[in-house]
């Protein structure tokens, strides 16, 4: 069981110094815009993962005025109680650490506090390129394989390099093939080993979130018409799945000396996402994208609780925007009855959120900002 019990915040986006006490499973945000409830998730997410779910950059989540921040949480993992800080100095250098253990690699705190975000701006996981769906396979990945973590790493690392080579053939004019094809060779491990877990990984994934999506736009109970008009397939897509990786650098070789970079491997891999056969964010409706985000994200939850043995925090950032209120119930039918994990809810509404979760009986706790 993973629970966090406390929270505090010092000089982080907008607050100075500031403390949170969770007393329940289920926990509502509410506030006007503006107040704090994103940014109390965002501390969340950076005690799970040592940073922030909405920018890049450290210094951007430091007070105005002040130079640096500090997190700490309070955890119950496995009954046993854990601290975790995060503290960023006025140097910029960051430092994590669980029970004072301070970490050599921030990447080996992935997974450690399993969590699964919900926010506006993840929309682009279904309307965006193919690097937002990438970017959450890869996040999940992270979390149960870390060595998938680290040839991950090591993949981007040698196609940055792969590029850098092919844009000097074009700079100077000459061509080091000998060193291309060691280049090649350093790609080749990594890559396989990730396309090999992403397409195992999403013969048993893609099923699940279709079935979530049906549950959570209720496509079984409603007239076969409906149901029709709502049917999703999603399917993996990679150009390995046609050829080798070995043979698809040696195919475009030329093509990538021509384009100075890398036009063939998992790089390019996306999920592609039908409603009735046709690409979904070209005819989904705003209640039908959000149903189907909802569902990767709370397959997403699904997953990870299976190879954890318990459910990871889930955290909901102003959700209930465009969703119609059979669609709303569904979903919090979903992460705070069925689901026994901790759930962190925001929204504007009070009135709208405490009516839904007295609907579903169950015990939680509202905080106003």
């Amino acid at each position: 069981m993973l629970r966090l019990q406390h929270i505090s915040l010092l000089q982080f986006k907008n607050y100075s110094n500031r403390s949170f006490d969770f007393s329940e499973r289920i926990i509502g945000i509410c506030g006007k815009n503006g107040v704090g409830k994103t940014n109390l998730l965002d501390a969340i997410h950076y005690l799970c993962f040592t940073k922030s779910y909405f920018t890049r950059l450290d210094g951007n989540n430091v007070q105005h005025g002040n130079t640096g921040f500090r997190l700490e949480g309070n955890f119950e993992l496995h009954d046993k109680p854990e601290k975790a800080v995060c503290i960023l100095r006025e140097t910029g250098r960051k430092e994590f650490s669980v029970n004072d253990d301070a970490y050599d690699k921030f990447s080996h705190h992935i997974g450690r506090y399993p969590c699964v975000v919900i926010a506006p701006d993840d929309a682009e996981l279904i309307t965006g390129d193919s690097k937002e769906r990438r970017t959450f396979l890869d996040a999940l990945l992270c979390q149960l394989d870390a060595a998938y973590m680290q040839h991950l790493i090591t993949y981007k690392k040698i196609l940055e390099q792969r590029n850098s080579l092919l844009k000097s053939f074009a700079e100077t004019g000459g061509r080091n093939f000998e060193l291309l094809d060691v280049l090649d060779d350093q790609l080749m491990k990594p890559g396989d080993y990730i396309f090999n877990k992403r397409s195992a990984f999403l013969v048993s994934f893609l099923p699940v979130a279709k079935h979530l999506y049906n549950d959570i736009a209720q496509t079984p109970a409603v007239a076969k018409a409906k149901a029709d008009k709502e049917e999703v397939n999603l399917f993996y897509e990679s150009e390995l799945l046609q050829a080798s990786f070995a043979e698809l650098l040696k195919i475009n070789r030329t093509k990538d000396c021509f384009a100075q970079r890398t036009t063939s491997g998992i790089h390019r891999d996306d999920l592609d996402i039908q409603l009735s056969n046709q690409p979904l964010k070209n005819i989904a409706s705003q209640g039908q994208r959000k149903s189907l985000l909802f569902a990767l994200k709370l397959a997403e939850m699904e997953v990870l609780k299976q190879e954890k043995k318990f459910a990871p925090l889930l955290l909901l950032d102003d959700v209930f925007e465009k969703l119609d209120e059979d669609r709303i119930s569904n979903l919090l039918n979903k992460v705070c009855v069925e689901n026994d994990g901790q759930v962190f809810i925001t929204d504007t509404n009070e009135e709208r959120l405490r009516q839904h979760l007295d609907t579903l009986s169950v015990q939680y706790q509202l905080i106003e900002l």
